[in-house]
């Protein structure tokens, strides 16, 4: 089976509104960019990807499985979504223990994934701390670890490091990249910082249709950082 997105021609309608316009990509494995402004239809593909919202047209195929079936799909798939929220009255460990009860795995295998994510995530000293009690940027790396419990072959994150300070942004940056070597992470933000930290190739969707799919490297060109080139491309200067 190989690690790989394929979508072609994708398109959503909700209601009168066209969200998605005849998108095509081919993700492989490591740190794939999504970036665009908010409204530009992020959210609404990576739901698609991830089996949570019908497709109004085109195919998608996650490792070889058409999102057609959605239920093979989702065990292939981590979806961290920007508003994360999970049991707060729970303690860490017993929250990540019962998540990994509703996904069938093995008393012994979730004591042994569930200590090893909290270290890959920096929460095992957290680990007795109720989940409301976290800071904004601990709930997110929860967030990573329990996308990560089925040891997933893609990881979808949606806007990661929204309002997180500049230290936990970078923190959280290494950790995607760390996961990143031996599957696919879809990065999607407005945050062009974070993309440009990360990835090696990106598309930028505008108005729910592709406007630039390839390297970062390329779209960037003779600009200093890709915030110049972002921005200068954005509002169509030459």
């Amino acid at each position: 089976m190989k690690t790989e997105i394929i979508i072609e021609n994708l398109y959503k309608n909700l209601g009168d509104f066209q969200a998605l316009k005849n998108v095509s990509l081919h993700i492989e494995k490591g740190m794939f960019g999504l970036l665009g402004r908010n409204g530009a239809g992020k959210t609404t593909l990576m739901r698609i990807i991830a089996t949570l919202l019908n497709k109004s047209g085109g195919s998608v195929s996650v490792c070889g499985i058409p999102a057609e079936n959605p239920k093979e799909i989702r065990k292939l798939i981590g979806y961290l979504p920007q508003d994360f929220s999970v049991y707060p009255n729970m303690r860490v460990y017993e929250a990540m223990d019962y998540l990994g009860v509703l996904s069938g795995l093995a008393k012994p295998i979730r004591k042994e994934r569930v200590n090893a994510l909290l270290s890959k995530v920096n929460l095992s000293e957290s680990r007795r701390l109720k989940v409301k009690a976290l800071s904004g940027g601990m709930k997110r790396r929860l967030g990573i670890a329990q996308a990560l419990l089925h040891d997933p072959q893609v990881l979808i994150v949606d806007e990661p490091t929204a309002g997180l300070d500049p230290e936990e942004r970078i923190r959280f940056r290494t950790l995607l990249c760390e996961i990143a070597s031996d599957r696919i992470v879809l990065l999607s933000t407005h945050i062009v910082e974070d993309i440009e930290k990360t990835c090696e190739k990106i598309a930028v969707l505008k108005s729910g249709a592709i406007f630039y799919n390839g390297t970062l490297k390329d779209f960037i060109g003779p600009e200093k950082c890709l915030e110049d080139a972002y921005m200068k491309r954005m509002e169509g200067v030459e």
